[in-house]
């Protein structure tokens, strides 16, 4: 009797838990179409007419948009699952530590090649490779042995470096220089992008949920749903990017014209010697301009924490038996309240200006993991506390984007910014790597794993981190107090959302 009075009790709790998650999800989403509601009747559209109106631009616009949505919803798909996979394999905290690592560690050493590739390879062909590298880590998914799947996490790092750069390389180049169309009109198609990656992540947990927990397929099922969703883009960037570069001439006439016959047949050595100036320009400007430096700064420390949060919040909530897939919709429900309610400050209703909405955002993040460091106290976890500290992190994360995109787009020249921010990346990825390392460093030393002082150790230092930020950010508008150039003129401005 007493086992079943226990059974009962703990299938009532876990019923609950996975009510409660579904609740947060309502909840998030309402207030997600109430902001939008009023963020529209207070920003009223800033498209320009003529780009709505032109029919050139609409269906070229369309043909992007296609293909790209395809491949950041496949990336999405990979977002709630990772973890519990590893675990479903029964690997060890500290060994999925190392995975993770390796993933992190390929982007370092992909992300100067990202942005060099396009340029070598041609674009199109590029966007090509990332659709097979990404089928081939989802693939490396079905194996259990540990070197497949370092593999595999290796062409997601390659992958992740590509898809953040090669899609918007091929979209801006064609707009600019082959179609000719206004530079003014890029934002509206990248604010589309912007609105539509919001619904995708929580679309992609929702459908990830259905598939591992609801039809009972496993972990494993949403890597495979993203295996089609890359053919089918990489079947659009051949058919209809094919059909737009036959009608309107490919890149690598463009080049030949760019380069003249002086320079025919080494356009290879022409993208290496754009490559290697635009890294040296980039890294000129960050150390001769102090406000690039901190904001440098902020990113690397703001963005680095962002990679252990997206390690180690799996294996703070799934010991208690929520539903995943509901969960990771419910921290992107929270990212996108951030975004609009960033539409909202900017307005000209409250008129608050981007660097004190990062200012906001960081102290927010630095006080998520400061409740992070009670909410995981070994033997007494407190769970819910642990989810809602983990959704104010999200909510952070939709201010900080928008906020430091509008001020990257203030204070980096525009003919140095891809060189800049490949520089920022480095010791973004670096920190995230020491501190997975470090992680698993103090798992295989005390054998403490989950259920040890590790994880509340990490969110210790992860707080510490957006301390140091909190603070480059205050020298920041320290140093730039009567710059006007950070600053929105009446306005909200263009800053994109991420």
């Amino acid at each position: 009797m007493l086992t079943t009075v226990v059974t009962g009790t703990v299938r009532c709790r876990f019923t609950l838990r996975e009510l409660s998650s579904y609740f947060a999800i309502i909840v998030l989403l309402a207030l997600c179409v109430g902001l939008e509601f009023t963020a529209r009747r207070l920003t009223p559209p800033q498209s320009t007419p003529t780009a709505v109106a032109n029919p050139a631009f609409r269906r070229f616009q369309s043909i992007f948009l296609r293909a790209y949505l395809l491949a950041l919803w496949a990336d999405w798909l990979q977002g709630p699952y990772l973890y519990k996979l590893y675990r479903h394999y029964s690997f060890l905290e500290s060994q999925i530590a190392i995975l993770y690592v390796c993933g992190l560690a390929s982007c370092v050493l992909f992300a100067p090649f990202s942005g060099w590739l396009p340029q070598a390879l041609g674009r199109r062909q590029t966007c090509l490779l990332f659709c097979v590298s990404y089928s081939a880590c989802c693939l490396t998914k079905l194996s259990r042995d540990y070197f497949v799947l370092i593999v595999g996490r290796i062409l997601g790092g390659l992958s992740t470096s590509l898809l953040a750069t090669t899609f918007e390389a091929w979209y801006v180049y064609r707009h600019v220089e082959v179609h000719d169309f206004p530079k003014e009109w890029i934002p509206s198609t990248f604010n589309t992008v912007a609105t539509w990656n919001h619904g995708l992540a929580v679309g992609a947990g929702l459908v990830a949920n259905l598939l591992a927990e609801w039809l009972h397929l496993g972990p494993v099922a949403p890597f495979l749903l993203a295996v089609p969703c890359l053919g089918c883009c990489s079947w659009l960037v051949l058919t209809d990017w094919g059909k737009e570069e036959a009608e309107r001439g490919s890149e690598g006439d463009k080049q030949t014209l760019i380069l003249g016959a002086a320079n025919g047949g080494v356009a290879r050595l022409s993208a290496k010697e754009r490559f290697s100036r635009s890294c040296h320009d980039g890294l000129r400007c960050l150390l001769s301009d102090r406000r690039v430096l901190l904001l440098g700064g902020v990113q690397a420390l703001f963005e680095s924490v962002l990679y252990i949060f997206v390690f180690l919040w799996t294996p703070v909530l799934d010991p208690h038996g929520p539903p995943l897939g509901i969960v990771f919709s419910c921290l992107m429900a929270a990212s996108m309240v951030g975004s609009l309610l960033y539409r909202l400050a900017t307005s000209t209703r409250y008129r608050l200006q981007p660097g004190q909405v990062l200012c906001l955002a960081v102290l927010m993040a630095f006080f998520s993991f400061f409740m992070l460091t009670f909410s995981t106290v070994p033997g007494q976890p407190r769970p819910h506390d642990s989810f809602l500290a983990f959704l104010l992190l999200e909510l952070a994360c939709g201010l900080y984007f928008p906020a430091l995109s509008f001020l990257q787009g203030r204070v980096i020249p525009e003919e140095k910014r891809a060189g800049v921010l490949s520089w920022f990346r480095l010791p973004l990825h670096l920190l995230a790597c020491l501190g997975l390392l470090a992680l698993h460093g103090e798992v295989s030393g005390t054998g403490g794993g989950e259920g040890g002082g590790s994880t509340r150790h990490m969110f210790g230092g992860c707080a510490v981190m957006m301390l140091a930020a909190l603070m480059a950010v205050i020298s920041l508008f320290t140093l730039s107090r009567n710059d006007t150039d950070l600053r929105l003129e009446g306005c909200r401005g263009e800053g994109e959302m991420e």
